[in-house]
């Protein structure tokens, strides 16, 4: 038993309950997924060119969906 006793007003506040299901995070993700597909057929083919596309557009998904959460498409950001 932990000795350990938490008043409710020294809870932090809940996290919201949207588990990352934002334009944001699917922009993000489905970038990343194609760029990883687009990489991995590079790889099978051996062209260089088609693997650098593939690892730009997993960077110009990251960069999209930190944009996107900027605009209010994605979760809040914690202050």
């Amino acid at each position: 038993m932990s000795s350990i006793h938490l008043e409710p007003d020294q809870l932090p506040d809940p996290a919201n309950h949207n588990e990352g299901k934002t334009p944001a995070a699917w922009a993000t993700n489905s970038g990343i997924v194609v760029g990883a597909i687009v990489g991995g057929v590079g790889f099978m083919i051996p062209s260089f060119a088609v693997v650098w596309a593939g690892a730009a557009l997993v960077v110009a998904a990251l960069i999209g969906g930190a944009v996107l959460r900027g605009l209010g498409y994605g979760q809040p950001i914690k202050k």
